[in-house]
């Protein structure tokens, strides 16, 4: 996953990590200066960045786990559970019921600050101390069958779906995945039902292999598809039915030749695949999906106002911000609902003035928050709930809390302190392996790549690595139930997976074929296909006019301009 490039100038900074120069407009400055807190009537500026917007965001998602789940026990109750922490992380973790409840209190774990050393030392001995939330979903209490589910709510009977809401029998998804039933597969797609393999997309029924699609049913293998309805291998059409790799066919005409295809064969289907995305190319591409947005500039963008960023609805005056919804005057937010004047957050839901923190949710004035919930002016703190006045979980009087803060913030500052304040908290105080994580996928690095860099790397499990010992039969119709009870093997990696009964429901539902590869591979598969978080210079290719686009300029994509491709397309 990649940001903006910029045009060169010579007063640019140079990013501390990748040494690339990124520029930071007047725009930011004057960000940065008005959620900068205060205290004693005086500010404390957070400064610029050091980092390029593309390795803030990777230090951001190396806190991230979503796909690396864990059978652990919870330190309380002993109770059996699913965890985001590895067994061999050395982190504490309580189910819901024991986090959420009485007889404990995370201010029990407080520690004075310590002024001989630097602040993120102090934060980390901290996070490895207290109590986390095993994983991050209301499973048993908003959710029924979902405890596999990570940064999820209200939903019911789905498997791996992260990042979402209110979603139903959907197995797999990611980003802003919410409001489906029987979805499975898909990644930034919302409000359908009975969608596989889709991305970047909402309002469909019955699809499968779509992207960039909308208000669409019984359609499979098509791009920027709209209010279309049995459509195949179809590109950039509108209000169309019964078209056939975008010619016209008659309804009788159009059910023939997609028999012909047999869906229900993965040999087949597989080969489809290969034409499709080729024969695709020939027709072109918008520079940028926009939709009713003023001012903004990025991709995947609905509602938006002022706003620069990827995978965002509804946000206004965000900026270097992703997969995110009603992001207001917040930058550098990453998977994200109603943040307001938030800062370098990692899924800081409903919180106001709250910067460097992460999966803290209805907090105010927060300061490198870390699981804090509905609390008010934290300092470096985890595991809080209804707090105010605390630093590393001490409590304070509020005079104390506004003499200390910012002594310890000058104290940051200093070269005893590192220079860490205004950065976020470092991957090398990660809860996780770097390998676990949305950087991972994003930002790959080899085992040695991550170590030199002294960040962590969780081994993977030999067990997980075992020969499948029952082969697929090539259609769906030829799977009996015994599937759910067999030990499959990755066709790319080799890694053991498994469909689980709701999963085996889907694909006869869909009438495909049970897919051979594991959920990861697919999942990489799915980001793969997807144009990555960066903005390049490029021209129209119709009327040679300067654009912006994700669309790198050496990939094959013919890509237009807006008003050439509404000619194009209408």
């Amino acid at each position: 996953m990649n940001w903006v490039v910029c045009l060169s100038r010579r007063d640019m900074p140079n990013c501390r990590q990748c040494n690339t120069a990124f520029e930071v407009t007047e725009e930011d400055r004057i960000f940065y200066q008005k959620i900068s807190p205060e205290f004693g009537g005086q500010k404390y500026l957070i400064p610029e960045p050091t980092h390029c917007p593309e390795c803030r965001l990777q230090r951001r998602t190396a806190w991230r786990n979503e796909r690396c789940l864990y059978t652990r026990m919870c330190d309380r109750c002993k109770k059996s559970l699913v965890s985001i922490y590895s067994p061999n992380s050395g982190i504490p973790i309580y189910c819901n019921a024991c986090w959420w409840g009485q007889g404990w209190d995370a201010r029990d774990y407080g520690r004075a600050f310590d002024f001989s050393r630097p602040f993120f030392d102090q934060l980390q001995e901290l996070l490895r101390s207290v109590p986390q939330l095993a994983i991050q979903n209301d499973d048993g209490v908003g959710s029924q069958n979902c405890q596999y589910c990570q940064d999820f709510a209200y939903g019911k009977n789905c498997y791996f779906v992260i990042g979402s809401w209110y979603s139903e029998d959907s197995f797999y998804c990611n980003i802003n995945a919410s409001y489906n039933r029987w979805v499975c597969d898909c990644s930034n797609v919302s409000h359908s039902e009975l969608a596989y393999e889709c991305t970047d997309s909402r309002s469909l029924y019955h699809c499968a292999f779509l992207a960039d699609s909308e208000n669409s049913s019984d359609c499979f293998f098509g791009f920027d598809l709209k209010g279309c309805r049995n459509c195949f291998g179809c590109v950039g059409l509108r209000q169309k039915q019964f078209y056939f790799f975008n010619q016209p066919l008659s309804e009788i005409e159009y059910k023939k030749k997609v028999a012909e295809f047999r869906l229900d064969s993965f040999a087949a289907l597989e080969k489809i695949r290969a034409d499709y995305t080729p024969w695709s190319l020939q027709f072109p591409r918008k520079h940028m999906n926009l939709q009713n947005c003023e001012s903004s500039e990025g991709n995947h963008l609905s509602n938006c106002r002022n706003t620069f960023g990827f995978a965002l609805l509804d946000a206004d005056h965000a900026r270097y911000s992703a997969q995110s919804d009603i992001a207001q005057f917040s930058h550098d937010i990453f998977n994200s609902g109603r943040p307001q004047w938030c800062y370098e957050g990692m899924t800081p839901d409903d919180s106001y003035m709250t910067h460097f923190s992460w999966f803290s949710w209805k907090n105010k004035n927060g300061l490198y928050a870390f699981n804090c919930h509905s609390s008010d002016s934290l300092f470096g703190c985890a595991s809080l709930h209804r707090a105010k006045h605390c630093i590393l979980n001490k409590q304070y009087t509020p005079a104390e809390y506004e003499a200390l803060v910012p002594k310890i913030i000058d104290h940051m500052r200093s070269a005893k302190g590192g220079g860490e304040w205004g950065e976020f908290a470092p991957v090398r105080i990660s809860f996780f392996g770097y390998n676990e994580t949305v950087a991972h996928e994003y930002f790959p690095l080899s085992r040695e790549e991550a170590l030199a860099k002294g960040w962590k790397w969780h081994e993977p499990n030999p067990k997980e690595y075992q020969p499948q010992t029952f082969a697929l039969p090539d259609s769906i119709h030829e799977v009996s139930d015994d599937l759910v009870r067999e030990v499959l093997a990755c066709g790319s990696c080799g890694k053991n997976y498994k469909i689980v009964p709701q999963e085996l429901v889907f694909y006869r539902k869909m009438g495909l074929p049970a897919p051979r590869r594991c959920p990861d591979c697919r999942h990489r598969a799915r980001i793969a296909s997807r144009t990555p978080y960066k903005l390049f210079e490029r021209v129209c290719a119709q009327c040679h006019a300067a654009i912006k686009t994700p669309y790198a300029p050496d990939r094959p994509e013919i890509v237009y301009c807006e008003a050439c491709y509404i000619k194009q397309v209408y």
